[in-house]
């Protein structure tokens, strides 16, 4: 039998590979980029979590702790807005799979954590605030779009009279 230098895959390794590379394939640059803000998002949220409940030692320095995390929290969620800025469906449908993902992990987390969402907000109400700032972000960037290419472009009026208005006059 020849040596091979890499030790032959487990049976479940090729299944894996071909999964990922599946995916990588067939979704689309706004599934990928949801997915990986939701993933960041999700890890933010259990580290923030975990820093506040279950590190006392953290209790004195709360402010500093809250502001690193929300701060964290906010540059991980403009992670679809900044990659999409000019596809506004795209960002949008990117950033509402990355919210839905944080808003079933906050969910879960509510089974671990007593009185999370009645300190915090409920999972319901999270998710229609995420829906609403991703909606809004994606409709300033349509606007803002629109009024780029308007400025462009010049508006000049015609010279000549336009057939429906000599089809009027008739």
């Amino acid at each position: 039998m020849i040596d091979t230098p890499h030790p032959a895959p487990g049976p479940t390794a090729p299944a894996v590979v071909e999964s990922v590379r599946a995916l990588e394939k067939s979704a689309s640059p706004a599934v990928r980029a949801g997915l990986y803000t939701g993933a960041l998002l999700v890890l933010v949220m259990i580290i923030s979590l975990i820093a506040a409940n279950r590190m006392p030692w953290l209790e004195s320095r709360a402010l500093e702790r809250n502001a690193a995390c929300y701060s964290l929290f906010v540059v991980f969620m403009l992670i679809p807005v900044a990659r999409f800025w000019n596809r506004p469906v795209r960002m949008f449908s990117s950033g509402v799979l990355a919210w839905t993902m944080f808003v079933v992990a906050y969910d879960i987390a509510g089974f671990f954590f007593r009185n999370l969402f009645q300190i915090l907000r409920s999972p319901f109400e999270a998710l229609i605030e995420g829906i609403l700032a991703y909606g809004v972000l994606a409709v300033v960037a349509w606007v803002g779009g629109m009024a780029l290419l308007a400025r462009l472009t010049p508006i000049a009026p015609r010279r000549r009279k336009s057939d429906v208005f000599q089809a009027h006059e008739q």
